[in-house]
């Protein structure tokens, strides 16, 4: 709807859908992206596992599989979703449900805001991008690009122009134009 931005009072709402509520109600973002890559990574521990088991009369072959199967099943549930949410005064990014992964981002230090997209060459995950800054990034290639004080942060989204949107009202006080 026009005039409307994508929040949420609570900052991590039971629902993973974004909530709307007119743009002069108190702000606080949320937003959960899904994957269905946490389904390979859980095929692949599936995998490891039997074959585990298939050779569990050689020990070093299950010391093999047996903890790579577990290391991917905590990847997997750790990278299941990502959540980006409004805390005050920063941004939370944070993988989960397994909340390994997380990094806080402060408005004041954010100083501009765009909608863009990673490249095949980015990829999903939590690394340097090939072109500039660090990606967090799920699925997808629509991203929110948030310019730093000391660097880049591409944040991997299926809701860039709303969070792009949410972003720019919180850091236009800290703006000088």
């Amino acid at each position: 709807m026009p005039g409307e931005t994508t929040i949420c009072r609570e900052l991590f709402c039971k629902d993973p859908r974004p909530v709307f509520y007119p743009d002069d109600s108190p702000m606080a973002y949320q937003h959960t992206q899904k994957a269905p890559l946490c389904l390979v990574l859980y095929a692949l521990a599936g995998t490891f596992l039997v074959v585990a088991w298939i050779v569990s009369n050689e020990l070093y072959l299950v010391w093999l599989f047996l903890p790579t199967a577990l290391l991917i099943l905590v990847l997997a549930a750790s990278f299941h979703h990502l959540t980006v949410a409004d805390q005050g005064d920063g941004l939370l990014i944070r993988f989960g449900p397994l909340p390994l992964f997380r990094r806080r981002v402060k408005y004041d230090d954010i100083e501009s805001v765009e909608v863009g997209q990673t490249t095949w060459l980015d990829g999903w995950g939590i690394h340097l991008s090939v072109r500039s800054g660090w990606v967090w990034n799920l699925w997808g290639w629509d991203c929110v690009i948030l310019r730093l004080r000391k660097g880049t942060l591409h944040i991997g989204t299926d809701d860039a122009e709303a969070l792009a949107r949410f972003v720019k009202g919180k850091i236009r006080p800290f703006v000088t134009e």
